[in-house]
């Protein structure tokens, strides 16, 4: 565990947002240390939804295998008002999405990334808080307090990944607006003993002869036998509003997350559970269960000069479609490689100013949504339901306007564009294995990747093309080339370069190839460049958008 005064990257917070980003930094050969004012993790299934586009992010990093043996399928919810079944909704996506909806208690997230963590040797620094910081033009002092007393660490940049209650965000001043929900809900981990699909949620309501809801019980299975996590309204005796005890006063007014005070009892779920389940059921096994508040905030920008905000710290809101988590985490992985640049040398204020510039717009849109389908029920939105389903699973999320894409040329009509996310595809094959692999295959555990797509491109050959890509960027970028179908032969022997041939043709179809072209690929998983004909002149202007000062 690295315990010096000195660092690349000082992280506070080590949720699952926290992790990642550290992570990330780590795989990218950056220093960082994290830290966390809990003694340990706790043991609470709060956030279990996990989106297809963080399995595709862990599958980058090399930590799917284990987040997929640990996780149960969501297959999809049943709806129920007044105990009458609405139908069934599936969560379907198209065949080319590599992974589908997954449940993993919160818990569980951050253990999984706790141990890939720590094969880089880095750990969690427990019962270790953040103060205070200050920053100046060439890095952070934080003052933290520790189980043994006050420590002062230096870094270059500090990240707050401390929740909706940031110090760093308050450090630095960042206005958080936005409102509350004036309902409470109860939470609870317990089992069931019904016969209803597996892998499905449960939503049951009941509504009054006006349309209100005026009761409300959400399951979302876990892992185990019969496992869910309940939500449902609280009852008067264990509301904060109750017990005039509305949440931690911050100074910010911010009441969101978990409450003290007396948590419900399986007798409180069962009362619920008399109401409103679908078949007569008794839970049982409560492993944890409590009060919680919701708010939807945004902070006015991401960070300022070294100091960024990450997750919580920067966006709350419903949870509403499980985005909150999932949200977070492509922040840490959107920042990571940009701190990672911007370690060296060369500070690039301009890449890390991309941060805010990527990150923020979405923020903005995940907290919108949230809050209308919180108010209105996810059918009051106007997407045709595939539509609806890609954005609920996060693959939607691009940077087509953002600061380091380089535009295509007028009249180019690719459908697949710079700061579009990288689809995955399958097909490909070499000159040695007996199996074809897929294009996440080869992404998996890199970082910029440049792919070029045909045997003698229209412009540069591919390994002039490479050689720049090396040279531009500081040697960060790997190359890889992509024979078309029909190419005869091979390649190593004539670029020196990994080669892959696209014998299903998928490759082509899903990046709308139709002439020689090459690729940028940002460390995560978004295009940052198309280039037809690939030139050297056109990857240059595409790499000082990133590499530049």
């Amino acid at each position: 565990m690295e315990r010096s005064g000195t660092t690349d990257v000082l992280i506070a917070g080590a949720g699952p947002v926290g992790l990642t980003l550290a992570a990330e930094l780590r795989r990218a050969g950056a220093s960082c240390r994290i830290v966390d004012r809990l003694p340990a993790r706790l043991p609470f299934a709060k956030a279990v939804g996990v989106q297809p586009r963080t399995l595709e992010i862990w599958d980058r990093m090399g930590l799917v295998r284990e987040a997929l043996e640990a996780a149960i399928a969501m297959r999809g919810q049943l709806t129920y008002v007044n105990g009458v079944e609405q139908g069934r909704f599936d969560l379907s996506l198209p065949p080319e999405v590599p992974y589908g909806f997954a449940s993993l208690p919160q818990y569980e997230t951050e253990r999984l990334l706790e141990e890939f963590l720590g094969r880089f040797g880095t750990g969690v620094e427990r019962s270790a808080e953040l103060v205070s910081f200050t920053q100046d033009g060439t890095g952070v002092t934080s003052r933290l307090t520790t189980a043994y007393g006050g420590e002062e660490v230096r870094s270059r940049f500090l990240v707050g990944c401390d929740g909706a209650h940031s110090v760093v965000r308050k450090g630095l001043g960042l206005s958080f607006e936005g409102g509350a929900f004036p309902e409470e809900y109860m939470l609870a981990d317990v089992e069931v003993g019904w016969d209803l699909p597996s892998g499905y949620g449960v939503r049951s309501t009941h509504r009054t002869g006006d349309g209100t809801i005026d009761d409300l019980l959400v399951c979302i299975p876990l892992p185990g036998a019969g496992r869910y996590r309940m939500s449902m309204m609280v009852p008067p005796e264990l509301s904060a509003a109750h017990r005039d005890a509305g949440g931690p006063d911050d100074g910010e007014g911010v009441a969101h997350g978990l409450e003290g005070g007396t948590a419900p009892t399986l007798a409180d779920i069962q009362k619920v559970l008399d109401r409103l389940a679908p078949q007569p059921v008794t839970a049982s096994a409560l492993r944890w269960s409590s009060v919680f508040r919701i708010s939807h905030r945004l902070v006015d920008r991401y960070g300022e000069g070294r100091v960024f905000v990450a997750g919580d710290a920067a966006h709350i809101h419903p949870p509403t479609g499980a985005q909150g988590m999932n949200t977070g985490i492509q922040d840490a992985c959107n920042l990571a490689w940009k701190l990672a640049s911007a370690a060296g040398d060369v500070p690039r204020p301009r890449l890390l100013a991309s941060y805010d510039e990527e990150r923020r717009p979405v923020g903005e849109e995940v907290v919108g949504r949230t809050v209308r389908h919180a108010a209105e029920g996810v059918q009051a939105d106007p997407s045709d339901p595939a539509t609806l389903l890609l954005r609920e699973a996060q693959l939607l999320v691009g940077y087509r306007d953002g600061p380091l894409v380089l535009p295509l040329p007028t009249g180019d009509d690719a459908s697949l564009r710079p700061g579009d996310r990288v689809p995955d595809c399958g097909g490909l094959t070499d000159g040695i294995a007996a199996y074809p692999s897929r294009l996440y295959d080869l992404l998996r555990g890199r970082g910029h990747v440049l792919l070029v797509h045909g045997r003698h491109p229209a412009g540069d050959t591919a390994a002039d093309l490479a050689a720049a890509a090396r040279e531009l960027s500081d040697g960060l970028m790997e190359a890889c080339v992509i024979l078309p179908a029909d190419a005869p032969g091979a390649l190593d022997a004539e670029t020196g370069l990994p080669w892959y041939r696209d014998s299903a043709g998928e490759f082509a179809r899903l990046f709308g190839v139709r002439e020689p072209t090459a690729f940028v690929v940002r460390p995560d998983g978004y295009l940052s460049a198309r280039l037809s004909p690939p030139t050297v002149s056109e990857l240059t202007a595409s790499l000082r958008r990133v590499f530049g000062g």
